[in-house]
């Protein structure tokens, strides 16, 4: 168990909030080819934490990087925007993805001066739903100056007002922490009964994967017929995201004999 300063001291991390039940989320997490658990997140929301940390790997990409791709390959593969939240010891921020549209977010430095644009936090409102008026302007707030609200403050402050919206994070999952200590708190609420992708069989994902191709085919050959860049793009992602997943190996659900 990770201590108290170990906890306090910067670390770098990262967690991703989908606007969907875990059992929907959790067979799409699978396609991530990156080990996640997932658990329930309060009224119509799935936190999802990374079970690796691919962002330290030699050369690896930088953390807010590695997010927005798995953001975006969750956004696309499922009918939810995805949030993900992400922070290291130079820098906080996060990553709004929406379908097929141009992910957008947000960052803060370490001491929580605000780098982003104003703009991203007005999209962010609009795609989750939030209300036009008292919930932008509580966004508003974490995009001024101020000297008590350090980078993590701010995801924490993100999250407070997310929760007008349902989203309720359990029990020691916070913005900020360290991978171990999210780790073990996410381990805690599956335990408590909430899903995780380890137990999702290899055929349910793969018929998620069917679905995909079978749509992105016909989607971008019609595109080509009609002169539709767009659709010929959206068509080649969703065919090759079940591609992929389809080439994957999927472990049997816990408790399955070999």
């Amino acid at each position: 168990m990770p201590s108290a300063a170990e906890n306090a001291a910067p670390v770098t991390g990262a967690l991703l909030l989908c606007r969907g039940t875990p059992d929907t989320v959790a067979p799409v997490a699978r396609l991530l080819r990156e080990p996640m658990r997932a658990a329930a997140a309060g009224e119509g929301w799935t936190v999802l934490v990374p079970e690796g940390a691919p962002w330290r790997e030699t050369g690896g990409d930088p953390v807010e990087r590695v997010v927005t791709g798995w953001a975006g390959a969750l956004a696309v593969g499922g009918p939810w925007p995805v949030l993900a939240l992400w922070w290291d010891p130079g820098h906080s921020g996060f990553v709004l993805a929406s379908g097929f549209r141009r992910p957008v977010g947000y960052e803060w430095l370490a001491g929580g001066t605000p780098v982003g644009e104003d703009e991203a936090v007005r999209t962010v409102a609009l795609r989750l739903g939030l209300d036009p008026v008292l919930d932008l302007q509580a966004l508003d707030v974490l995009t001024r100056g101020d000297s008590d609200a350090d980078a993590r403050a701010r995801l924490i402050g993100l999250v407070a007002v997310l929760a007008r919206t349902g989203l309720v994070l359990p029990p020691g999952v916070t913005p900020g922490a360290s991978m171990p200590v999210l780790r073990v708190a996410l381990r805690a609420a599956v335990g408590e009964g909430d899903a995780d992708p380890g137990t999702w069989w290899g055929p349910v994902v793969r018929a998620l994967c069917v679905v995909q191709v079978g749509l992105g085919v016909p989607m971008a050959l019609w595109g080509v017929h009609r002169r539709r860049p767009a659709l010929v793009l959206a068509g080649g992602l969703l065919a090759t995201t079940g591609t992929v997943g389809l080439r994957a190996r999927f472990p049997a659900p816990l408790g399955t004999p070999p």
